[in-house]
């Protein structure tokens, strides 16, 4: 496989999204991360495997209306994904995994709570 070439898991097994609290660190710009801050509707991919692994899970991060998140900034906030097989699984209070824009790493999130 290409190393640029990237799959979304879209082997959806029950319409009901899956929504998690998660706390979310956003890597700094200086560090990779986002150029500038994101508001409601970001739907960045979602990597649970190795920085290697190029399967990605959708999933969209809640930001409250009006609100912003920032590059360097740490937050609480819900996420919906997608019910692809084999994610309710990697679900679990405690795991972390690498929320990315394509290859390039934006920040790291870790359940907190399944809602």
């Amino acid at each position: 496989m290409n190393m640029f070439s990237f799959t979304d898991n879209l082997d959806i097994v029950d319409n009901k999204p899956i929504v998690v609290l998660a706390k979310i660190a956003m890597a700094p710009t200086d560090k990779g991360g986002r150029i500038g801050p994101f508001t409601k509707g970001l739907r960045p991919n979602h990597n649970f495997g190795s920085e290697e692994d190029r399967i990605f899970y959708i999933g969209q991060i809640e930001v409250p209306e009006s609100e912003w998140v920032y590059p360097g900034e740490t937050r609480e906030l819900s996420i919906t994904f997608l019910n692809a097989r084999g994610l309710a699984e990697m679900l679990t209070p405690g795991r972390t995994w690498r929320i990315q824009e394509g290859p390039k790493l934006i920040g790291t999130g870790t359940v907190i709570a399944i809602e």
